[in-house]
């Protein structure tokens, strides 16, 4: 959700529909209709992903980017890849997956305690190429906010980086 974007990334693993049909799917009774599924992490993460989302066919779990097994940045020992979702649904550290019959309630408290937190809560699809980043405010009324925040984004990682790998000297 920061306004940028990691591209020609090489994910390796196996895909969830495989993973799905083959391990999941055959251990549901027969009348079950699942519409969602829960991906967790270790360090407590979740994402809520409809059942045709997650079984799409470039949605993977994945053990390896670029040749190389995870670290733990990119979320060792595995983690879902859903490429043409927002970077939040791809859940690091994948250590549990649940399949629901609907989709999964995460509030918490009093509807007016959570009012400013709801507006900015996920959307549950995600897609970006349709701007879906938030379940209640429209893309275009956050559009600016975040492109204005690329910017100070990139200066500060830029700088972030220069501080830590100061140039050597001699």
């Amino acid at each position: 959700m920061a306004g940028w974007s990691a591209t020609n990334l090489c994910w390796e693993g196996v895909s969830f529909e495989t993973v799905y049909r083959s391990l999941i799917e055959p251990t549901l009774l027969p009348e079950t209709s699942v519409t969602h599924v829960v991906f967790g992490g270790l360090d407590g993460y979740r994402s809520v992903v409809s059942i045709d989302d997650a079984l799409a066919d470039d949605v993977l779990i994945a053990e390896r980017l670029d040749g190389r097994a995870l670290g733990s940045d990119h979320g060792a020992p595995a983690r879902l890849v859903s490429p043409k979702q927002y970077g939040h649904i791809s859940t690091k550290h994948l250590c549990r997956i649940e399949v629901h019959a609907a989709e999964p309630n995460n509030s918490h408290g009093s509807l007016i305690s959570q009012l400013p937190m709801r507006l900015l809560s996920p959307h549950p699809r995600a897609r970006v190429w349709e701007e879906e980043r938030h379940r209640y405010l429209p893309p275009w009324s956050v559009r600016r906010v975040y492109r204005a925040t690329i910017a100070p984004f990139a200066y500060l990682s830029g700088r972030g980086r220069q501080a830590r790998n100061p140039p050597q000297t001699r």
